[in-house]
């Protein structure tokens, strides 16, 4: 008996299906993935310690992703993003 694993692996998609897919997704939709996407990566560029405009910076991302991630919960709930 085969059992799939707990964690799923990413597979690229190619871009012609990326863009289909994105065709049937609200242009606000698309701009709140990729707004959130940006600002995870942002938040996860500071590391400890953090002086207090790195610490802003940080904050400021973290507030960039947690308005994205109300859009995308509103869309669909397994799209938000986590940092």
């Amino acid at each position: 008996m085969i059992t799939s694993p707990s964690r799923l692996v990413p597979v690229p998609i190619p871009d012609r299906v990326a863009a289909l897919i994105g065709s049937c997704l609200p242009l606000h939709v698309l701009q709140a993935e990729v707004d959130a996407d940006c600002a995870a990566r942002e938040a996860y560029r500071f590391r400890a310690p953090l002086c207090a405009e790195d610490m802003a910076d940080r904050e400021h991302a973290l507030s960039v992703l947690a308005r994205a991630n109300k859009v995308l919960a509103k869309h669909h709930p397994q799209l938000p993003v986590t940092p």
